[in-house]
C-alpha cells in the first residue's frame, strides 16, 4: 500500500477561513500536521522553542500558497502559552483547532535506572506541557463558542513500552487529560481526542534507531504492515479529527500504527 500522498489533503475538508495552532511544529509530525492544514487552507500558527525551524515550517506553508505565523513558545511556562493564545488572537482574530502535538522522547533504559532530573524533563513537556496549551485553548474556545483540538499521545499512552516507561506513562496521562477535557466541554461545542501513532518516520526516531541501530529491525517486525508511518499519514487523522467529518467524535482515541495495538 501506498503512503498517503504529502500534497493531498483530508478527503473533502476545507479550513478556509479557519485558524488552526500547531505546537512542536519545527520538525516531523508537528510540522506534518502544520504543512496539510496549510494546504487546506487554514491559516496556521506554527508554533516550537526552535526559531530556525519553526520559520522553516512557516516559510514553507507560505511557498505553497497558505498563511502562516510562526511564535517561539515553550509550553511548559504558563506565560509563554497564555502570549502564544493572545498572538493568535491579534494576528488572526480567533482560533478554531489546535493540535498539541511538542514533546519529548526518554533514552532507553529501565525504569530502575531512570532519575528525577529524566522524570521532570518528560513529564514537563509531554504532560504540563498538553495541559498548560488545552488550558488556555479551551479558555478561547468557550469564548468563541466551540472548536477541536487534537492532542498527541502515542502507542505508549495505550500499552505498555519497556524501556521507557516514563515516557509511556506521560503518553497515558495525556490519554486521561483528554478524555477528561472532552466529556467536560462537549456541551460547549467543544471536541477533544487524542492521536496515537505507531513508529513515524520523524528526528525522535532517527535519534533512537542511531542510538539503538537493531531498533529498527524490531520496530519494523513489531508493525503487521512491516514499515514505519510517514508523518504526512499522521497528518491526515489530525485534519479529520478536526474536521465537521468527524463532528461526533469526542474523547476518542485514534490509533494510526499500522497495526501495532492488533497484536
Amino acid at each position: 500500500m501506498k503512503a498517503i500522498s504529502k500534497q493531498q489533503p483530508a478527503s473533502g475538508s476545507s479550513y478556509s477561513g479557519k485558524v488552526v495552532l500547531v505546537t512542536g511544529a519545527a520538525s516531523g509530525i508537528g510540522r506534518a500536521i502544520a504543512l496539510a492544514f496549510g494546504r487546506a487552507g487554514a491559516s496556521v500558527v506554527v508554533a516550537d522553542t526552535s526559531i530556525e525551524g519553526g520559520h522553516a515550517t512557516a516559510a514553507m506553508i507560505v511557498e505553497s500558497g497558505g498563511k502562516a505565523l510562526f511564535v517561539q513558545s515553550n509550553v511548559t511556562r504558563a506565560a509563554e502559552v497564555e502570549a502564544l493564545i493572545e498572538k493568535t488572537i491579534n494576528y488572526y482574530g480567533r482560533l478554531d483547532y489546535a493540535v498539541n502535538n511538542a514533546a519529548v522522547e526518554e533514552e532507553r533504559q529501565l525504569l530502575a535506572d531512570t532519575d528525577d532530573e529524566q522524570y521532570e524533563r518528560i513529564m514537563n513537556v509531554n504532560v504540563k506541557g498538553v495541559w498548560l496549551c488545552m488550558k488556555y485553548q479551551l479558555r478561547q474556545m468557550l469564548k468563541q463558542g466551540g472548536g477541536a483540538i487534537v492532542n498527541m499521545s502515542g502507542v505508549a499512552g495505550l500499552v505498555g513500552l519497556p524501556n521507557h516507561a516514563i515516557y509511556a506513562a506521560s503518553k497515558h496521562a495525556v490519554v486521561g487529560l483528554s478524555k477528561s477535557a472532552a466529556a467536560e466541554y462537549a456541551r460547549e461545542g467543544i471536541r477533544v481526542n487524542v492521536l496515537c501513532p505507531g513508529a513515524v518516520k520523524t528526528p525522535m526516531l532517527a535519534r533512537l534507531v542511531e542510538r539503538d541501530p537493531g531498533s529498527e529491525k524490531r520496530l519494523k517486525a513489531s508493525h503487521p504492515m512491516g514499515r514505519f508511518a510517514d508523518a504526512a499519514e499522521i497528518a491526515q487523522a489530525a485534519l479529520w479529527l478536526c474536521s465537521d467529518g468527524a463532528s461526533y467524535v469526542n474523547g476518542h482515541e485514534m490509533v494510526v500504527d499500522g497495526g501495532y495495538t492488533a497484536v
